[in-house]
């Protein structure tokens, strides 16, 4: 009697724009491109995919976002590893394929925990990043948090008293938009995904190119200094 064939072991990866493969167990920080990375985040929606207009914010969006409130309430101008570290935060969302809102988050508990990990190592490693310092830890919590009570209230629907008591967000909402302000269009207005993805990968390449800059710079300078130490995968908010 033969032996029956076992199954082959199921599929964990991922196809992605470019025609590339992303495993998403053992993720490998080359797998994608550059572009890879901002249409995947410019096609996840933050808040569940809810919107007060025809359009869901995406995750891309979002991060331009967060970037901008951390630039206009910095004591001085961000370096391009602190606007990386910003930028990327959610990086490994745009794999996952889904920002988790924070209800559901909790009851999927470790695999979707260590999956997230995994993923966020890769970015940081692909990227380079820097751990966060305290303070930088703080000011992006605070820029994250006020970029959630915005969102909430201007491009989802809530109120301003449901995002207190319902989302326990005690930040104000605020009304000036800094997307506004930096692309010349209507405040919060949420953009379409091949827009939102444009804009992304344009901000990650010119801090990609001013980093590359500032370290040739700093060779050219300074020789022997040590690398940046990478982040740990646990290291990230």
């Amino acid at each position: 009697m033969s032996e029956t064939p076992s199954a082959a072991p199921a599929r964990a990866w991922m196809r992605l724009p470019s025609g590339a493969h992303l495993d998403l167990i053992d993720p490998a920080p080359q797998a994608w491109t550059d572009r890879d990375l901002a249409i995947r985040l410019s096609r996840t929606t933050r808040w569940g995919g809810e919107s007060r207009g025809p359009l869901p914010l995406s995750v891309a969006q979002h991060s331009l976002l967060v970037l901008a409130l951390r630039r206009r309430d910095a004591a001085q101008p961000l370096s391009a590893d602190e606007a990386l570290l910003e930028l990327l935060h959610d990086a490994e969302e745009g794999f996952l394929g889904f920002d988790c809102i924070a209800p559901l988050k909790a009851r999927l508990g470790e695999p979707l925990r260590t999956v997230s990990q995994r993923l966020m190592q890769a970015v940081v490693e692909r990227y380079a990043l820097p751990p966060w310092t305290a303070d930088g830890h703080r000011l992006h919590k605070r820029a994250d948090v006020a970029a959630a009570a915005a969102e909430a209230v201007h491009c989802v629907g809530w109120s301003r008293e449901e995002v207190r008591e319902i989302l326990g967000i005690d930040a104000p909402v605020a009304e000036e938009d800094p997307l506004a302000v930096d692309y010349g269009e209507a405040p919060w207005s949420v953009w379409p995904p091949p827009l939102a993805a444009q804009r992304f990968l344009d901000a990650l390449e010119e801090l990609l190119r001013r980093r590359a800059a500032g370290a040739g710079q700093g060779a050219a300078g300074a020789a022997g200094t040590a690398p940046v130490p990478r982040a740990a995968a646990g290291g990230r908010p």
